[in-house]
């Protein structure tokens, strides 16, 4: 029992030399890879972006702890994800129609001071997650908000101008088609219109 408990604690110097020596070159593998693939490999522009950042280091950890894995292998298979994502990109650039296969787009989930309850449903995001992101911003009041946005990654956009429009948000690629947004817009353009009328 207490050899075996050690075995769990201390192999040898030979696993310990092995992961040093292993992790330092897989290291500077990746580094080198990363460097020469440029930035948007590493971006986390959505959700295929951000899987393969997670396979970069489930590899890497496999290579430094694996004593299966071999240093050559680790390096291939790093270099593979680089080539990959690069693929991955290239061809969504050039053709919006991959684009549009692999990439989600960015819906409106928060308009006016209104939760669009039709879309937050399709992104399965709840109102506390709406608030938390808007408290992440340093925002007291919800209607200090003009609209929240669930972006391609996952990750929630919060736009304080007030005088944000629907079709200024489907300018920028949001996806506006909550029926709400409708009545919320004629709303706001009833209202702008008395404002003048009185004015």
């Amino acid at each position: 029992m207490n050899e075996l408990s050690w075995n769990m604690v201390f192999d040898g110097w030979t696993s310990v030399l092995r992961t040093l020596s292993i992790g330092t070159f897989a290291y500077a593998a990746l580094v080198v890879l990363l460097r020469v693939s440029g930035k948007r490999t590493l971006s986390k522009m959505n959700a295929f972006d951000f899987v393969v950042t997670v396979a970069f280091g489930s590899t890497l950890a496999t290579v430094l702890i694996s004593k299966d894995v071999s240093l050559a292998q680790g390096v291939v298979a790093l270099a593979l994800l680089v080539v990959l994502q690069f693929i991955n990109t290239f061809i969504a650039v050039r053709w919006k129609w991959y684009s549009g296969l692999i990439k989600a787009t960015p819906t409106l989930v928060f308009y006016q001071g209104h939760y669009l309850d039709d879309a937050m449903r399709a992104q399965r995001l709840t109102q506390e997650e709406v608030l938390a992101a808007m408290r992440k911003q340093g925002i007291a009041e919800p209607d200090e908000v003009a609209a929240v946005i669930i972006e391609t990654e996952g990750s929630l956009s919060i736009i304080q101008d007030g005088l944000t429009t629907a079709d200024g948000l489907k300018d920028l690629g949001v996806d506006v088609s909550s029926e709400k947004v409708a009545s919320l817009e004629q709303l706001s353009n009833d209202h702008t219109s008395a404002v003048r009328a009185e004015g």
